[in-house]
């Protein structure tokens, strides 16, 4: 939803079909999936995405069929996994469309692609809490999360996910910062739940050096675009949880805005001792880079000025997505 906030009121919108590089469709799949999520009757599960492909396929519809929807997208606010079911294997409660062949055609954004089988897939930051309106709002939030002080070493925010492989290592983390005297927890669990609270968990991040981003229910987290913002250096433990994702929005140089401790090598190794061995010349360049990557990472408020002057999530995709879909249609032709 937001979004289709965002490009409606965009300046490289055009009203002239004939002249447009890319058809956005305003496709809100992620509320429909979580609404028929589970559904026994696997055909009222996909029905609607079904109905939306043969709806945009139609042979009357010659926008779709001048380049068979390669130059058409959707933007997704849920991982790919909640649209891949497959009739072989498990069920897992998830609809087909990106399964289905004439949405492979299109491009679509995601907050988790599917690392193996996503080539027309492409990871968006997850939208975290900040929305500015204007340059001055962008630049007020850096310069005060450039100047807080931050006198934990480390942090995790998040609960135990219990039975699910690739958390296992959330219990390690949580009680390695539980008996640290360098970290802060902030446990998304029982009565005093405060992990629904922006002010609680900026509050925890902004005051930490490094934030820790264990996979949970699948390998990204919202958590990681809260780290940034607050200017918090992420710490991962599986190349998916960023890496694999955010080609257009991280550096590709890792190391320059992050920390990866192998998961496997987590048990039994201190993560305060391996965060200590890291130059503090090397921190602060390190943290600087993640400041500067917040306006990136961030969308805007639709109604934003169009002058606002930084490049946000929707900038940076259209800008991508045109690209690539000019080379790609050249490469056809």
């Amino acid at each position: 939803m937001i979004f289709h906030a965002r490009v409606e009121n965009h300046p490289c919108r055009t009203w002239e079909p004939e002249d447009t590089t890319l058809f956005y469709v305003p496709f809100y799949g992620g509320l429909h999936a979580s609404s028929k999520f589970w559904e026994s009757n696997v055909a009222e599960r996909d029905r609607l995405a079904v109905e939306l492909v043969e709806y945009l396929s139609h042979q009357n519809n010659k926008w779709w069929v001048r380049n068979q929807g390669r130059d058409h997208f959707l933007a997704l606010g849920r991982t790919a996994w909640d649209f891949m079911r497959s009739d072989v294997g498990p069920d897992f409660g998830a609809n087909s469309l990106l399964n289905m062949p004439r949405v492979q055609n299109m491009s679509v954004l995601t907050v988790e692609r599917h690392p193996w089988h996503g080539s027309n897939q492409y990871g968006i930051p997850y939208p975290s809490y900040f929305h500015p309106s204007n340059p001055t709002e962008m630049l007020t939030w850096q310069e005060k999360v450039r100047q807080t002080a931050r006198p934990h070493l480390f942090s995790f925010i998040g609960a135990p996910r219990k039975g699910v492989e690739k958390a296992a290592v959330r219990d390690e983390i949580l009680r390695q910062c539980t008996e640290s005297t360098r970290c802060e927890a902030l446990k998304c669990t029982g009565p005093d739940n405060k992990c629904h609270d922006p002010n609680a968990i900026l509050d925890v991040m902004t005051r930490s050096e490094f934030c820790m981003q264990a996979p949970g229910d699948s390998f990204t987290r919202r958590s990681t675009f809260d780290s940034i913002l607050a200017g918090c250096i992420p710490v991962f433990f599986s190349p998916h949880t960023a890496y694999t994702q955010y080609g257009w929005y991280l550096p590709e140089e890792a190391s320059a805005y992050s920390v990866y401790m192998k998961e496997e090598n987590t048990k039994g190794k201190s993560i305060e001792e391996e965060l200590l061995k890291i130059p503090r010349d090397e921190v602060e360049l390190m943290r600087k880079r993640v400041i500067n990557l917040i306006p990136r990472v961030t969308y805007n408020h639709p109604n934003a000025s169009i002058t606002i002057g930084v490049k946000d999530v929707v900038d940076v995709a259209l800008e991508k997505l045109s690209n690539h879909v000019k080379s790609s249609l050249f490469a056809v032709t």
